[in-house]
């Protein structure tokens, strides 16, 4: 009596692209259908910089109707980078589901992309993100954010925000390969949204106690946060040897 052997069909690489754009299209009709994540992932952000600017401004001495200019530009550039925090635990939770579901064996016995499965979730957090970003730039700039940047840093600005994004989903992505499900990947990805607060997306490092100001100045967020902000406020032109430096002064005068 003889036994079948299977054997998974051969994969043809002429159909990666064709591959990937359906494991996209599937990522993003997901995010749709989670209403409460995708809202929550959108609105948090904005929520924040309406809290940090009007309930918090004034006692930074930074009011949005007493100098308040200076710390809406202050704020608005660490906001667009916390947005990709912010989704990092969408996406490791996505990648966590289809683990712990089932759906990425049936997926291996197909002649599909191994990695078009990965592809699809990093593109849809991409979009997702990206979409969160528009929508704190339009609402900054109805609450008096005034970015100085020229065609030149908005360029290196989205340049440098599109890399982050795919950096922090990726590995949102290894935390959802890594963990046991769904909830546990939630918890991994604690860390990537709450580190943010502890930089200098909303205060200057000099203005912490001497136990945080070392955390907040060498911690990974603050580089790129204060790039972001020397790029979309011309960092050179108010005469300060540093960007940390010229957030101090856009705090005081709103340079």
């Amino acid at each position: 009596m003889s036994t079948a052997t299977y054997h998974a069909p051969a994969y043809r690489p002429a159909y990666t692209l064709s591959d990937t754009g359906v494991m996209i299209a599937r990522s993003l009709r997901r995010s749709v259908r989670d209403p409460e994540a995708f809202i929550t992932a959108l609105a948090l952000p904005v929520i924040l910089m309406l809290l940090f600017v009007y309930v918090f401004g004034g006692a930074f001495n930074a009011g949005v109707k007493a100098g308040g200019a200076g710390y809406v530009n202050y704020v608005v550039p660490g906001l667009i980078v916390l947005c990709a925090g912010f989704g990092a635990g969408t996406t490791a939770v996505a990648v966590a589901t289809d683990m712990s579901s089932g759906i990425v064996d049936r997926f291996r016995s197909m002649p599909i992309a191994a990695w078009s499965v990965l592809a699809g979730q990093i593109v849809a957090s991409l979009a997702r993100n990206l979409l969160a970003t528009a929508l704190v730039i339009a609402v900054g700039l109805g609450v008096g954010w005034r970015p100085a940047a020229g065609p030149a840093q908005w360029l290196g600005a989205i340049a440098m925000i599109v890399g982050f994004i795919l950096a922090m989903s990726w590995l949102a992505a290894c935390f959802g390969l890594l963990v046991g499900g769904p909830e546990a990947a939630n918890g991994a990805t604690f860390a990537l949204m709450f580190i943010p607060y502890l930089s200098t997306a909303f205060v200057p490092a000099s203005s912490m106690t001497r136990v945080l100001r070392p955390v907040a100045a060498n911690q990974p967020f603050t580089p790129v946060i204060e790039t972001m902000r020397g790029l979309l406020r011309k960092a050179l032109r108010c005469g300060c040897l540093d960007v940390e430096e010229c957030g101090r002064a856009m705090l005081r005068k709103g340079c």
